[in-house]
């Protein structure tokens, strides 16, 4: 899409963006913006800015654990959503999760849930790129 949307702009449009209809998270709350969001989230940044998605599994505090995905772009790790898990998670290896699909991207969008949760997500930022915002 637009090559002149930085990593900072992706990160304010997305948190103004995030609700609980694009979260895969039935407990999201305002508190916690980024719940659920890791892979729409992802998909949208790849969107703008490349790069792959890989996905690890993060380990809370509590032992919980969940799947996480964010991007690889020109070999550094930027992932928006890291913040939605509390301090003292920690994370397995990330690695490219397909499923059989060409890329995590293809597995991740083949689930209509996440293809719908994507699309309202990928409208909200394309709105607030426009907006210059």
């Amino acid at each position: 899409m637009s090559g002149t949307v930085t990593v900072e702009a992706l990160r304010g449009a997305l948190e103004q963006s995030w609700s609980a209809d694009t979260s895969s998270s039935a407990s999201w709350s305002e508190g916690n913006r980024a719940k659920g969001q890791c892979a729409v989230t992802a998909c949208v940044v790849q969107d703008y800015l490349g790069g792959d998605i890989l996905n690890s599994v993060a380990t809370l505090p509590s032992g919980e654990t969940v799947s996480h995905y964010f991007n690889v772009i020109d070999g550094r790790r930027v992932d928006l959503t890291e913040r939605q898990f509390p301090s003292g998670t920690e994370f397995s290896e990330p690695a490219p999760k397909t499923k059989g699909f060409p890329s995590t991207r293809d597995y991740c969008l083949s689930y209509d849930d996440m293809m719908r949760r994507y699309r309202r997500l990928a409208r909200r930022i394309a709105d607030y790129v426009a907006g210059g915002a």
